[in-house]
């Protein structure tokens, strides 16, 4: 049985939705249990964006308005399922739990691993490969960057904005880089969106790691990888992007010729100079 989150994101998939649309569909889906309960105030609130755009998002899915819509995704939800048995969760399992589920989506979706291969081709050809990840996705890009040099000749992790950034991007394309990977986790960067923004321009095919299809730094021409991220805690959980970033770099292994001679050249060389503790 499809999750909630699934369900929904069905509903929204080939919709032309605009940037404010996108950010409604987007907190939907990260509140989709509770989504057939919310008033349109209350969505509104939670998107921040105003009553009148929660109206004609639900006109643009095509319905007559908000109540339509909510009507709707109250009739298709599923039965109530039956409380699990044993002592309650705690406020920390529960966190752990709700991860588990995003992982379990995300090997869903990667029984179509077409898109994966797509973006790893794509990646594992361009010369160099810049990646990019502000804020809250430094740690994603950064660790991504970390192995995929240990396969690909020329890794360019942007992990710090300002002025700089749209110089090292440049940089990159004068350098002959055809791609970018891109980790993008809520809250989302004005300067990731600009930063995509120039990246397009410039030629460079984008691939996006994101917490979902309907983040405000999805765009049509781009590949967009989604892998939901844990709202549980103060602080987002991302295992899911973490996961589909390794994911996506085993699929570039199998795209690059030399990957597993330059692995065993690299653990010869750490051998013989000692660099892991035994």
């Amino acid at each position: 049985m499809a999750s909630p989150s699934a369900r929904l994101q069905r509903l929204f998939e080939g919709r032309r939705l605009t940037p404010t649309q996108r950010r409604i569909a987007h907190s939907l889906v990260r509140r989709a249990a509770e989504a057939p309960f919310l008033s349109s105030v209350e969505l509104a609130e939670l998107a921040g964006v105003s009553q009148p755009s929660v109206t004609r998002f639900a006109v643009a899915l095509g319905f007559d308005g908000y109540p339509a819509l909510r009507r709707y995704l109250r009739e298709s939800a599923p039965a109530g399922a039956e409380a699990d048995e044993g002592a309650p969760l705690g406020e920390y399992q529960q966190a752990v739990q709700a991860e588990i589920a995003n992982l379990r989506r995300l090997a869903a979706l990667l029984a179509e691993p077409a898109p994966v291969v797509r973006a790893a081709r794509l990646l594992a050809g361009s010369r160099p490969l810049p990646v990019l990840g502000l804020r809250a996705a430094a740690a994603q890009a950064s660790g991504f960057s970390y192995f995929a040099a240990k396969v690909h000749p020329d890794v360019r992790p942007l992990t710090e904005g300002g002025s700089m950034l749209r110089d090292r991007l440049d940089a990159s394309v004068r350098a002959g880089a055809g791609a970018l990977l891109c980790f993008a986790l809520p809250r989302h960067p004005v300067e990731v969106v600009g930063a995509l923004e120039h990246a397009r321009s410039a030629g460079l095919r984008i691939v996006t790691v994101a917490d979902s299809a309907f983040a405000p730094v999805a765009h049509p021409d781009d590949l967009l990888l989604p892998a939901d991220v844990g709202t549980g805690l103060s602080f987002d959980t991302a295992c899911g992007p973490m996961l589909l970033g390794r994911v996506l770099l085993e699929a570039m292994c199998d795209e690059l010729p030399d990957a597993q001679a330059r692995l065993e050249e690299f653990d010869a060389s750490a051998a013989e100079r000692g660099l892991f503790a035994e």
